[in-house]
């Protein structure tokens, strides 16, 4: 019998727990979830542990993660937002774990579930809404009134404006989950095409072959534009337009 492709994103309870009525097992969703977090504090604390003059390569993957992030946050919200390196490296490279640990057969992508990433985005979103009052207070609204615009103009851009910046945490979180979720199914897909068609599977797995490699890389951008996507919102906030 063949397998549905969108069996590998069915969340199961592990251990069951009810808290106020609420349910919160621990599902295999929090498995890779707590994975996520040891791969990277196991990819940071040992690769920096040596501090050598002239790293090695774990060390220097880690500066090079490290100099990604600064680099980003640098060139797209100014030297202001580095105070804001260690959410936006942890942010990176959470789902960057994520994303990679749902590539090894028979695990789970978390970012496949868009539960998780509207929760991530919208935490994006709460913050830099809050950071951009915090420093500009009732003008942080000038956001919303591109400056130079007529009068005429602004009743029309106003709205739209609006509308864009609340629907921000839905389009970000949408973005990676659809990514993900669809990656992930035409592999899935394929792989049924080359059991099925036994010795003669041999280009479908060819193909197969290549289409992983493509969803790593996928994988690994849909961490950087969300992880960029946040800078820029911070950059709004930070500086307005």
């Amino acid at each position: 019998m063949a397998h549905n492709p969108l069996d590998q994103f069915r969340i199961n309870r592990i251990v069951e727990l009810e808290a106020g009525g609420i349910d919160v097992s621990f599902t295999n969703s929090s498995v890779f979830m707590v994975a996520a977090l040891i791969v990277i504090c196991a990819f940071v604390i040992l690769g920096m542990r040596q501090k050598a003059l002239v790293p090695g390569r774990w060390q220097s993957m880690v500066e090079m993660s490290y100099e990604l992030v600064a680099n980003m946050i640098r060139d797209t919200a100014g030297s202001e937002a580095q105070r804001y390196f260690p959410f936006i490296f942890s942010l990176f490279t959470f789902i960057l774990a994520l994303n990679l640990l749902g590539m090894i057969p028979y695990s789970f992508t978390v970012t496949s579930h868009i539960v998780v990433t509207f929760a991530m985005s919208g935490f994006v979103f709460i913050g830099v809404t809050i950071i951009g009052f915090s420093r500009h207070g009732i003008g942080y609204t000038k956001l919303f009134a591109p400056k130079g615009a007529s009068p005429i103009l602004l009743v029309i851009l106003i709205p739209i404006e609006i509308i864009s910046y609340f629907i921000r945490p839905i389009s970000l979180s949408v973005r990676l989950f659809a990514n993900m979720m669809a990656g992930h199914t035409m592999l899935k897909v394929f792989a049924g095409f080359v059991i099925s068609l036994g010795m003669y599977g041999i280009l479908p797995l060819a193909f197969m072959v290549a289409l992983t490699g493509l969803e790593i890389i996928v994988a690994i951008l849909q961490a950087y534009i969300f992880s960029i996507l946040a800078c820029i919102y911070l950059n709004d906030a930070i500086h307005l337009h």
